[in-house]
Order: C-alpha cells, then sequence, then structure tokens
C-alpha cells in the first residue's frame, strides 16, 4: 500500500485503512458474548426471557445504524467538513480580494490606496497563522474542528492579500488563477472516480524525492532573494518549477481523496472527518499558488 499524504503523517487512524481497529460503540470488548448470540443458539440469558415474536419483527424493522448512531465517520461527514473548510477559505479570499475594488467604489482612489496597505497586512497574517496553524494540526493526535476552521481562515487572509496583490499589477490573474485550479483539481478528481487515476509505493516514493528537492530549491530561492534581490523562479525555469509543482499537488490530491476514501471505510471516529479536510485544503492552497505563479510569469512575458 502506497504511502499517504504526508499531512496524515502522524495519523494512523487515517493511514490504518481497513486495518484500522474501529472502536466498539456501545459495548466493552471484553464482555462476554452478546445476548443476541445466546438468544441465536436456543437458550436465554439467565434471569432474561428470549424476545417473542412481534419483539423480533420490531428488531429487525428498525434502520440500520448510520454514523451519527455509531460514531464513525462517512462519506457524508467528510464531504461536511471539506465544504466548510474550502468555504471558510473562499469567502475570507474573496472579501480580502475585492476589498480595494468596494473601497475604490465607496471612498474613491485614496481609499482604495489605503486599503491596498491594509491587504499587504491580511497577507502577512494569513502567512504567519496559516503556517503556525499548519503545523498545530498536522502534529496535534486528535483533529480539532475549530483549530481547521481557523487554519481556513487564515488561509484566506493569506489568498486574497496574496490574489488582490497580483490582481493589481495583473488584472484577472486571480479569476484565472481560480478557474486553473478548478479544472486541474475537477480533472483528478474524475479520473479518480473512474479509477484512472491511483497511487502506488513507486510513485509515490518518486513524489516524496520530489518532495524535498522542491523544498531544498525553495530554500535556496529564498537565499538568492535575499542576497542578490532576484528569484530563481522566472522565466523558463520558473515554468518548468511550476509545473513540475503543479504535477506533484496534483498527485498529493489523489493521495488526499484516496485517504477520505480510506478513512470512510475503515470507520475512524467522526472527527478525523475534520483531518481530511485539512489536508485536502493544504493541498488546493498549494495547487493555487503554484497557478498563481505560472500566470504571473506567462503574463509577465507578454
Amino acid at each position: 500500500m502506497a504511502r499517504h499524504n504526508i499531512v496524515f503523517g502522524r495519523d494512523q487512524a487515517v493511514q490504518g485503512g481497513a486495518n484500522y481497529n474501529a472502536p466498539q460503540f456501545g459495548r466493552s470488548q471484553s464482555a462476554g458474548p452478546s445476548p443476541d448470540t445466546q438468544w441465536s443458539s436456543g437458550f436465554a440469558p439467565q434471569g432474561q426471557t428470549a424476545p417473542g415474536a412481534d419483539q423480533l419483527e420490531a428488531m429487525y424493522a428498525r434502520p440500520a445504524a448510520t454514523g451519527h448512531d455509531t460514531g464513525r465517520m462517512t462519506m457524508r461527514d467528510a464531504l461536511n467538513a471539506i465544504t466548510a473548510t474550502l468555504g471558510v477559505i473562499v469567502v475570507v479570499g474573496a472579501f480580502v480580494a475585492l476589498l480595494p475594488y468596494l473601497a475604490l467604489l465607496v471612498g474613491g482612489e485614496q481609499a482604495a490606496l489605503l486599503t491596498r496597505g491594509l491587504v499587504g497586512a491580511a497577507t502577512l497574517i494569513g502567512v504567519l497563522g496559516g503556517f503556525i496553524l499548519s503545523m498545530v494540526n498536522i502534529f496535534k493526535k486528535k483533529p480539532s474542528a475549530a483549530l481547521v476552521i481557523a487554519y481556513a481562515a487564515f488561509e484566506g487572509l493569506f489568498l486574497g492579500g496574496i490574489s488582490a496583490s497580483m490582481e493589481f499589477i495583473y488584472p484577472g490573474i486571480a479569476f484565472q488563477a481560480v478557474l486553473g485550479t478548478l479544472a486541474v483539481a475537477g480533472t483528478v478528481l474524475v479520473l479518480f472516480r473512474m479509477g484512472i487515476l491511483r497511487t502506488s509505493p513507486k510513485l509515490t516514493k518518486i513524489f516524496m524525492i520530489a518532495m524535498i528537492a522542491y523544498l531544498l530549491f525553495g530554500l535556496v530561492n529564498i537565499g538568492t532573494m535575499l542576497l542578490m534581490g532576484q528569484s530563481l523562479r522566472e522565466g523558463g525555469l520558473g515554468l518548468v518549477i511550476g509545473g513540475l509543482a503543479v504535477v506533484m499537488a496534483s498527485y498529493s490530491l489523489v493521495m488526499d481523496f484516496e485517504d477520505v476514501q480510506r478513512a470512510a471505510n475503515a470507520g475512524v471516529p467522526r472527527v478525523y472527518a475534520w483531518r481530511v479536510a485539512f489536508g485536502l485544503a493544504v493541498t488546493l492552497v498549494w495547487l493555487y499558488i503554484e497557478i498563481l505563479r505560472i500566470l504571473a510569469i506567462l503574463r509577465g512575458n507578454d
């Protein structure tokens, strides 16, 4: 079995898949044979009587237990958590990105200039807050809905701020980046549902090596920017790195989808829906940023 998304590196519940030992809700594992087993063997527990025909018919007529009844995560729980997490990112990001335009309409050019300063502050706060909460969510043993939503809010500040700044330089680029992200994520999801895209141990090993190289290149690029004032993520090299990053983010999406499916099938505790939602949000934020960078390079070469 391929190793799963790095966000779940400490999460045995999500990674365990079908081997995960889901808790036995409503009954201790150390208890003896169940009353139902004894009745089906032809005798009732001491001091009790076997249920009559009417009772048995009522028992069989009851609806099957749902994830809400057992406390286990279902696909619906995962979709609800994913929708809430991505919804916060989109709403906060759209508000920050549109803030300069709203200020321009209400207060004119002077208000728009002041708002751009606020957008810059929102970007910085989003970067710092998003990084801190991402580390907290990754290393926290038990997922927290509040922390995942807080992370989404900070990522919304970051994405909205960086989108507004890029939009000021290249009008229309943010909308193009959103469409590009939706196109890539939608294609990966469709191919995954069709069974065409799947992870494998060999591909995952390549992905991990590529991720290490990508992070090392990022550190070198930061050093180059600080010492020489020039970024390596420009021109042809920037396009190549960006394209490889989009491919890696797409493979990470496949791992995210597999983790969602595996966790739902394994019946992990319902709170883990927020863990898979967090992992998917991390990947989509990365994908959006890389597509935005590629578009900026292409627009800059026009």
